[in-house]
């Protein structure tokens, strides 16, 4: 019993002193690709009554995983192909695109925080077994950053924060303004920008910026 609380005592030294400051921590960026989240029913609808996703790859926060499963999505002026669903199922679907999927579909989804879907813009999601019309459903994210309670005391930032966020690429260092910070005990360290992000400063998964300004809670 004592080793085991020693070695507790231990791995928590350890785990300090391995924490930066929080001027010079490092926060990884992973490139949010357009996906597609969806409610039981639903998924039942497009791909059939019983059906289960099956997974393709675990994603960086735990328990969410990439499906091997996709759908097309459309709108008035087009369609986009093989976009991805993540799972596990949620209690409302949603699709996230980028600014140059909304043009290219002809709609208009507002910059929203995942989950608020009142009043976002309409899509149309089409499986294997049929077609369905959400009057809600379609958004693009905002940048955000997931934390786990250590690090946002390392960061001395809290959930419902907005933060700049500073790349250095030095061929096209690009600020991050109102980056939403969310906090859980079930998230991993990672900010999630979208592709249309990512290209305006040549960013891919994997780099890292630096939290460098607080703005202010929601």
């Amino acid at each position: 019993m004592k080793e085991e609380i020693t070695q507790r005592i231990i791995e928590e030294v350890l785990r300090r002193l391995q924490q930066k400051p929080h001027d010079e921590a490092s926060i990884p960026i992973g490139v949010s690709g357009r996906h597609c989240h969806l409610k039981e029913k639903d998924l039942e609808f497009l791909f059939g009554t019983g059906y289960q996703l099956t997974k393709k790859a675990d994603l960086s926060q735990p328990g969410q995983f990439a499906a091997n499963e996709t759908v097309i999505i459309a709108g008035p002026k087009g369609s986009i192909e093989r976009v991805r669903v993540l799972g596990p199922l949620r209690s409302e679907t949603q699709v996230e695109i980028s600014q140059t999927d909304a043009i290219k579909l002809g709609l208009k989804p507002p910059i929203r925080e995942s989950g608020n879907l009142k009043g976002s813009s309409p899509v149309t999601i089409i499986g294997p077994n049929g077609s369905l019309f959400l009057e809600n459903g379609l958004i693009i994210a905002h940048a955000h950053i997931h934390m786990p309670p250590e690090d946002a005391a390392t960061f001395n930032v809290e959930d419902g924060e907005y933060v700049a966020v500073q790349t250095d690429n030095p061929m096209r260092p690009i600020r991050f303004e109102r980056v939403q910070i969310r906090v859980s005990p079930k998230y991993n360290l990672e900010m999630h920008i979208d592709t249309d992000e990512a290209n305006a400063g040549f960013i891919v998964s994997g780099h890292t910026g630096r939290l460098v300004k607080a703005e202010g809670k929601r």
